[in-house]
């Protein structure tokens, strides 16, 4: 089968990975594992959007691909006041509710149809399954793969719309080049964006751009808090990196007024998270004080690394209001991002 359909499967069907509420945090290490803080540095970004959208009655916090719930249960927890008072909390998770998550937080598998305020989407494009095509002696071929080995073979020629993206996208050159189709990430990602009558959207992913797409692709697996083969049997999560700048692309054509797409390390940083360590002299009048900014500034310093989780894409979208200062003249990334395992 192809891969988009392994993918499904593997990753979505009956049984399948996170149809089964697999934990993330048991396979891989995500930001929100590494440190509160990250969720403190989204707290000030959406209390900007709640300034920009005016202080309104009612602000939407949409969490996609919500996993545990932990994210937005953190970010609540680091607002103001008054824009707690204001805020509906949504996770949007096709894994079962997991006990014990904040009753405010309402759980639904699908987008809901209006959000005023701001989505977050931290790692879950890079699982929105695609297809994958080779160059052949050939041509081009969609790549087929066996579900329970992960063995592959030449499949038939790409679609007309699959054949469209790479030529935009991801051309292939070389016999052995391979792409991996963003165009379904390109989808999902503009319906999110058409529900967003005013506020941000912010999706956060490890990423390449069009100047340094990797030329075998990036299918990978893990499983355990280890990189595994990627076998798509369910057994292990299955993921590839995302084409972030087809999803600029993409968003604004579904009605995004202003773009960002820069690195999380340059995010965070404008959010205040800059790993910075505290004063000697901290150790010597206070030592526990020492010690707990200590540990701070080691997580914060997790979150900016350039060759981890600072390395991964930010592309931020705005519709109706501009995007806040604090993130608006920071430069777009020509690296790529990785995930980190556990």
């Amino acid at each position: 089968m192809t891969w988009r359909t392994a993918m499904e499967r593997a990753l979505y069907g009956p049984g399948g990975f996170y149809r089964r509420g697999e934990s993330p945090a048991e396979h891989f290490r995500t930001s929100v594992h590494a440190s509160g803080r990250f969720a403190g540095a989204l707290a000030r970004l959406l209390t900007e959007v709640d300034e920009a959208l005016g202080r309104p009655a009612r602000v939407d916090l949409v969490d996609v691909g919500a996993g545990s719930g932990r994210l937005l249960a953190g970010i609540a927890g680091c607002v103001p006041a008054d824009l707690d008072r204001r805020l509906v909390l949504t996770a949007v998770e096709l894994a079962p509710r997991p006990p014990g998550i904040p009753a405010r937080i309402r759980w639904r598998d699908d987008l809901p149809a209006e959000i005023t305020g701001m989505v977050i989407a931290n790692e879950w494009l890079d699982n929105v399954p695609l297809d994958v095509v080779e160059r052949t002696p050939d041509g081009p071929r969609t790549v087929l793969v066996d579900p329970a080995t992960g063995a592959e073979r030449p499949g038939p020629l790409p679609g007309p719309d699959d054949a469209d993206w790479l030529d935009r996208w991801w051309p292939l050159r070389e016999p052995g080049d391979r792409a991996e189709i963003g165009r379904t990430r390109c989808a999902a990602w503009a319906a999110v964006v058409e529900r967003l009558r005013r506020g941000l959207a912010v999706a956060m992913d490890y990423f390449h751009t069009r100047a340094a797409r990797p030329p075998y692709g990036t299918l990978t697996g893990y499983r355990d808090g280890a990189t595994v083969p990627a076998v798509p049997d369910g057994s292990c999560d299955v993921t590839a990196h995302v084409a972030l700048d087809a999803c600029v692309v993409a968003g604004e054509g579904a009605g995004a007024t202003e773009t960002v797409l820069t690195t999380q390390r340059e995010a965070l940083r404008a959010l205040g998270i800059t790993g910075g360590r505290p004063p000697l002299d901290l150790a010597r009048t206070d030592p526990p004080a020492y010690l707990a900014a200590l540990t701070h500034a080691g997580e914060e310093a997790e979150l900016i690394d350039p060759g981890g989780l600072g390395g991964f894409g930010w592309l931020v979208q705005s519709t109706g209001i501009p995007v806040p200062d604090v993130l608006s003249r920071l430069s777009e990334p020509s690296g790529t991002g990785t995930r980190t395992a556990r």
